[in-house]
């Protein structure tokens, strides 16, 4: 083990170095406490890294988390943390065909530009006043809940009261999300637009029952309290590098190649076994906070398997020569893929998808969404390649249940990735694959993630990005005062799997070590 190779107590020890792992590490250690990071990877970061992908290619991708919106102010300022976001001037782009001509939907670069945009496509002003008001509701929801994901849980009662919008809470909290946008929008276009983020990493109709997508929705519009998605200056793992880096500056032992194998609590005092190329140790703590899934913490305390989770996205990533011509010849390429750009994406095209995927089959026109990173901070591409105009492009596709890649991942994958670009390519004035670079062994430069190779990766239970269904931001039978105690009096699990967890937020990170520093006070 490194620093403090002859301790083996500590006051904490943290099962996994993913983000909120080093959350939780650095508050508690800048608190006093001794505490102790068991990663299994020979590095931290978990699905929050920056990586180079394409060998010998200078360009360091935020290979699987790509975009900020969760992650409080508070965490950063408290930690000290040597991050930044830079926001996008656009907040998206959707090409479509309207009588046998590309037009298009570009939301963002001013008032005046996406009213006219609105017009062009709906050919009226009321979808553009019927936007307003909607996201204008959502924004005031995000400026009540999403202070509220670092305090103990509210009531349901108590959030209601906190959002004062009966109208809002029905919308968002009770009836299913297709309920208001079918009764707010008239344009399958907009429409569609609207549900894909009650979509992102959620396999779920519009009309589901269930309201996951509900959930999902609440956690993208809610996002530092503006619903805003922002890029992270220097990839993803610029954040994981400073957060390691705080951790370990207030005294943290973070030990990559340690994986924890196995948790014994007595409710009191805990031994953590854990597994490294030379054998095994113990590690005791008072308290165990585990930054991994609810089924990993399962198999490590010995207790029942909960329901299984599904993943239900491809993650694709691209290095190109030069940004694709679009068949839209109104909008600037550089405008159209800084902010997300909607493939395949009406609302039509979603319920379709969604149940060709539910009946076992790969959505014939899959739908997805894509950006790019370079455009708002090139600081990932190294100096010869951005001077050269290379750009990144991230693709992110939805209604991909993991059991449709059951019977060959390889296979499936590569099936998947080419029906996906060709809804792209449909967009496009050139092929994509004409502006792709090439690796110094001369290959392509895109890699494609299923949520069985995330699953391998990363051990996200079936290559869910949220661990399991996201949960509403309130309390409820069992979920403790914070959203993260289990019932083992001293193991919290401080993963995206916790009540308010998913994303990158670091939201369960500090909330399990508030609840630390509570108990032991």
């Amino acid at each position: 083990m490194p620093a403090n190779e002859h301790t083996r107590t500590y006051d904490a020890v943290i099962v996994g170095g993913g983000h909120n792992g080093l959350v939780a590490a650095a508050y508690l250690a800048r608190a006093g406490r001794s505490v102790l990071v068991l990663e299994r990877l020979d590095h931290t970061g978990g699905a929050a890294v920056s990586t180079r992908p394409f060998a010998g290619v200078d360009a360091r991708l935020s290979r699987y988390s790509y975009l900020v919106s969760l992650l409080p102010q508070k965490i950063v300022r408290d930690l000290g943390l040597d991050f930044q976001v830079r926001a996008r001037t656009i907040s998206s782009y959707t090409p479509a065909e309207r009588d046998g001509r590309p037009i298009g939907l570009l939301v963002g670069g001013g008032e005046q530009r996406t009213r006219e945009a609105f017009a062009r496509l709906t050919g009226g002003e009321r979808e553009y006043q019927t936007w307003q008001r909607f996201y204008g509701m959502t924004a005031r929801v995000a400026e009540a809940v999403f202070p509220t994901l670092t305090e103990p849980l509210p009531t349901r009662d108590e959030l209601r009261r906190r959002i004062d919008d009966e109208t809002a809470w029905r919308t968002l909290f009770e009836e299913p999300i297709g309920v208001a946008v079918e009764e707010n929008f008239t344009d399958d276009l907009v429409r569609g637009v609207v549900l894909t983020d009650a979509l992102i990493g959620t396999f779920a109709d519009a009309h589901d029952p269930s309201l996951a997508q509900n959930r999902c929705f609440l956690y993208h519009v809610i996002g530092g309290g503006t619903g805003a998605w922002d890029v992270p200056v220097g990839g993803m793992g610029a954040l994981t590098d400073a957060l390691a880096a705080a951790a370990r500056a207030a005294g943290a032992v973070v030990a990559t190649g340690h994986e924890a194998v196995r948790i014994a609590t007595d409710g009191n005092r805990a031994e953590v076994t854990y597994r490294t190329a030379d054998g095994e140790g113990v590690a005791t703590a008072r308290h165990v906070l585990v930054n991994a899934s609810p089924h990993e913490l399962a198999a490590l305390t010995g207790d029942p398997v909960p329901e299984p989770a599904e993943g239900a996205q491809l993650k694709v990533n691209m290095l190109l020569t030069r940004l694709p011509r679009l068949r839209d010849t109104a909008v600037d390429p550089r405008e159209a893929f800084a902010g997300t750009f909607h493939i395949a994406e009406g609302y039509r095209q979603l319920a379709t998808a969604h149940a060709q995927a539910a009946a076992g089959e790969l959505p014939s026109v899959p739908p997805s969404e894509i950006y790019c990173h370079s455009l708002t901070d090139p600081t990932i591409l190294g100096p010869d390649l951005a001077e050269r105009g290379y750009q990144t492009l991230t693709l992110f596709g939805l209604h991909t249940p993991a059991r449709l890649f059951d019977r060959d991942n390889d296979a499936v994958r590569e099936e998947l990735l080419k029906s996906t670009l060709a809804q792209l390519d449909a967009h496009l004035a050139e092929p994509l694959a004409d502006c792709l670079a090439t690796d110094a062994d001369g290959r392509p430069c895109i890699e494609a993630k299923t949520p069985l190779d995330l699953e391998r990766d990363l051990r996200l239970p079936g290559g869910n990005i949220f661990h399991r269904a996201l949960s509403w931001p309130y309390a409820q039978e069992g979920t403790g005062r914070w959203g993260v105690e289990t019932r083992h009096a001293n193991v919290l699990l401080c993963g995206a799997g916790a009540v308010r967890g998913g994303g990158v937020s670091g939201v369960p990170g500090h909330n399990a070590a508030m609840a630390v520093l509570e108990a032991s006070s």
